[in-house]
Formats: structure tokens, sequence, C-alpha cells
């Protein structure tokens, strides 16, 4: 009788151990925020790392008094690298911002989503090729970024009922932890699923002794209880960096340094802080003074590893699992090797 007992509870924990962590299968993919063409070393990086989707900003969307709604900087995809693509599932993915809907009512949105669906579909078009026409790319979801208020919540929600009406096609949206949080005050979006983005918990200029990027301790804040979402989950890491440089203690610019590179004319002063020690100047652009202040964010591999600890502990997530990194770019592959990258996705099954 104490040997089935025993049994019975080694298997119970066991189960209970397997269950912790849902995820079987991970969808490798990238965010693509900057830019037309992807360029080859992209493309290569992409084969190596067997990624499976690339949600692609195509435009975003602002509002004036003169224009009213209007789309700007607008990243028309390379016919010539999406042919290259054909095993990764292209998302376009637009960008609107959130001060846009104190200035709209449900007539005006109608329209906004139709120019948008209209604008997508556009992009993604036939093209003239070799004598014939040719699909840039094929997309079945679209995926709206918002970081949207509860004031604003019902606009963004009636917005995104009538995209996915006028689209009929897959709809996702990303979701700040915040409203992951607390879907009583911000509301749960009408969407397929949502991107849960783990980053940027800290306006950038707010809190100068904390990484603005990713600081584990405040998402803590917001990952301190094992609870699932009425929604299906998929999960995005950041994977940039930036430098915030400062002039008589004041900002001035955001500018693409690493630590590492900061290094090379800089010396630290305190934790992320460094000052600049000779007048240097940054690809003919950035002029940096002896003096100026810079504060470098990035992320270390083992701290995007304590950040996946912290979501498989606590974020419920289903078998099928989309883990992106944001985003694609050269500086990405000079952080980290290959294998670390191929890593953050793979532990997620382990």
């Amino acid at each position: 009788m104490k040997k089935i007992l025993v049994l019975v509870l080694f298997s119970t924990f066991l189960f209970s151990c397997k269950n912790e962590n849902k995820v079987e299968k991970v969808e490798r993919a990238f965010y693509y925020w900057k830019g037309n063409a992807l360029g080859d070393e992209n493309l290569s990086q992409i084969n190596k790392l067997r990624v499976n989707k690339l949600y692609v900003k195509l435009f975003e969307v602002d509002y004036s008094e003169a224009r009213g709604n209007f789309p700007y900087e607008k990243n028309r995809p390379s016919y010539y690298d999406f042919k290259k693509l054909d095993s990764v599932e292209v998302v376009p993915t637009v960008f609107i911002k959130n001060g846009i809907f104190q200035y709209n009512d449900e007539k005006s949105l109608d329209k906004l989503a139709d120019n948008i669906v209209f604008l997508i579909n556009k992009y993604s078009s036939e093209v003239e090729y070799s004598g014939k026409k040719e699909q840039i790319f094929n997309y079945k979801e679209i995926q709206i970024d918002c970081d949207w208020t509860k004031s604003t919540k019902e606009k963004y929600f009636y917005l995104l009922k009538k995209i996915k009406e006028l689209s009929k096609k897959e709809l996702s949206c990303t979701l700040r932890l915040y409203p992951y949080k607390y879907p009583d005050i911000m509301g749960v979006p009408p969407v397929d699923k949502a991107t849960l983005m783990c980053y940027n918990l800290i306006k950038p200029l707010s809190q100068k002794d904390k990484n603005s990027i990713l600081d584990i301790d405040e998402m803590k804040k917001y990952l301190n209880e094992k609870k699932s979402y009425p929604v299906h989950l998929d999960i995005a890491l950041p994977t940039f960096y930036w430098t915030q440089l400062y002039q008589n203690n004041r900002f001035e610019q955001l500018v693409e340094l690493s630590t590492n590179e900061v290094k090379a004319f800089a010396k630290e002063v305190k934790p992320l802080w460094y000052q600049v020690e000779k007048d240097t100047s940054i690809n003919y652009q950035t002029y940096l003074k002896a003096g100026d202040q810079l504060k470098c964010e990035d992320i270390s591999i083992s701290v995007l590893n304590e950040a996946i600890n912290l979501i498989k502990k606590n974020v419920e997530l289903d078998k099928n699992t989309t883990i992106s990194l944001f985003d694609l770019d050269s500086s990405t592959f000079k952080q980290y090797t290959d294998e670390e990258i191929s890593g953050l996705y793979s532990s997620f099954t382990k």
C-alpha cells in the first residue's frame, strides 16, 4: 500500500512538473521595424536561425488638423527580399498613436479601418516582374501595435473590430504588461491573439538608475503570480539597445551605440553611466564633447534568460507559441551569438 501511495505521489509530482510549462512548439519570429530592404546579412541570419515569422512594420498612423488621420514612416517591402523568404510567414504590422482617438468618432474610425486595410493590401500586392505580375508577399494575419489607455480603449477596440471585419484576416495586437495585469481596468482587446511585450516598462528618461528597456525588478511587479489571459498569448523580448546622450545634464538625443562601443572613448562613472573623455565624432553625424554623459542601455543574455524564467513561471502559454525578438537589425547580431539567440527561442520548451 505504501509503495502504491509513493508511486501515485511521484507520478503526480512528475505530471505537475511537466505541465508547469506547456509550450511544446515555438514559432521563431523577429520584428522588422527599420526601413525597406532587409539586406543580405538579415536574410542570412533568418535562414541560419530557422525563423518562421517576420512582423514587418509597414507604416504608422498619426493625426493632424490639416490631414486628419494619416500614415507616415511608410516602409514598402522589397519584392526581391520577400522572394527569398518563401518559408517565412510575413505579418504586416501597423503602429497607431494612441493620441489619435481623441479626434475620432465611429464614422471616422470606419474610414481609418478601411484605409489601413487598403494600404496593407497595396503594399503586399502584385508588381510587374520579368513580364508578369508577382505578389510581393501573401499574408493571413495583421498585427496592430498601440499603447491604448483606459480612456481610449472603447474607440481602439472598435477600430480593431472594423479592421478584422474588413480584412477577413486573423487579427493580433501588441499587449503591454500593465493591461495584461489589469484586464478589468484596461479591457481585453477583441483579437484572435496578442503579443505580450516584455520590455519598455519604464519611461526612458524617468528613472536614471534603471535600465528602461528591461528591468527585472520592474517586470516582477507585473509577473508575480501564475495567471491566464482570455486571449492566446505570444511573447516578445528585446534584443535592441540604445544610448542616451546628455549635455550639461540635459537630455539631447538617443544614439545607436552599445556599451562596448562607448567604452572605447568614455569612462564608467556609475552603473549604466559613462562620461566622454575627449571630443569624439560618431559616423560624422553625432558630435560628442568631453564631459558629455552617456547612459548605455543594453540587455545581457543572462538578464534575458532571467526574464524568460519569470515569464515561464507566471504566464500561461499554449502548446504552440510564437516567440518574437525586437528587432531584426545588424546590431542584434553584434550583441549576441547565433547560439545565444537560438537559445532564447528554445528556452521556452525546456
